[in-house]
């Protein structure tokens, strides 16, 4: 950017944010800087963590090394999740504006408190659960892969938006049992062929919004360690605690 030029961007910005502040994503207060909470809804949020169950990392009251009871029962395909933070009504405000309301800059929020999860010199690649194509012609965008752009730009890790497929469309699992969401995307996810070298014994982030029961992880996990994956965490913004569910 040139000198002459930098005095007419910061001038802009300037008029930018007098005319449209930047406000809180949780409650629409103004606030001191682009894609920051106030410090209410800062403080309101739950934050997850690191540790809990060694397979799903769900909280186990400090306890490390060890696997939950259900994980035990029904070893998940998946190799962890790395959750920002519980799901709570503040958590899914956020969630919700990002997938229903065309508000992509909480993307960016998102990928803020997951960076943290995200080593780019471990030679991982980031992966966001896929829609089918259906669904994104009538949303327009997939918000798990405008995550894990932020996730690519804010860390520097590769990013492969097409190196899993959603060959058939689900219904939405909201309101279903942990049975009936595990049959609805049984076979739903699929590694296209010319992808699959790309993956060859390598650890997977795969990037979602929500994690709830587990169901659509576990399968995505099932479909990209059949390609050759070696382990797949799951990055996702909230989770839905067990006795939440």
């Amino acid at each position: 950017m040139t000198p002459i030029a930098m005095p007419v961007v910061a001038a802009v910005r300037m008029v930018r944010d007098f005319a449209l502040p930047p406000r809180c994503p949780g409650c629409g207060v103004v606030v001191e800087g682009d894609h920051r909470f106030c410090l209410d809804c800062w403080q309101r949020l739950d934050f997850l963590p690191d540790g809990g169950c060694s397979a799903c990392g769900s909280p186990m009251g400090g306890l490390e090394g060890l696997t939950c009871g259900a994980c035990l029962a029904s070893p998940p395909a998946y190799d962890g999740v790395q959750a920002a933070v519980a799901y709570d009504e503040i958590a899914r405000g956020l969630a919700l504006k990002l997938k229903y309301s065309g508000r992509t800059a909480m993307a960016e929020i998102i990928a803020a408190q997951l960076s943290r999860h995200v080593d780019s010199t471990a030679g991982g690649m980031l992966v966001p659960v896929p829609l089918h194509r259906w669904r994104i012609w009538r949303r327009g965008y997939n918000q798990s892969a405008l995550i894990a752009r932020a996730l690519a730009r804010r860390t520097g890790a590769e990013l492969s938006i097409d190196a899993l497929d959603r060959v058939k469309p689900t219904p939405a699992l909201r309101g279903l049992g942990r049975e009936a969401r595990a049959k609805a995307v049984r076979g739903a996810f699929h590694v296209p062929a010319p992808r699959a070298p790309l993956l060859a014994g390598r650890t997977i982030w795969l990037v979602d919004d929500v994690h709830t029961s587990g169901a659509t992880a576990n399968a995505c996990a099932s479909a990209l360690k059949k390609a050759g994956a070696a382990r797949v965490v799951l990055l996702c913004w909230a989770r839905v605690l067990a006795e939440e569910y």
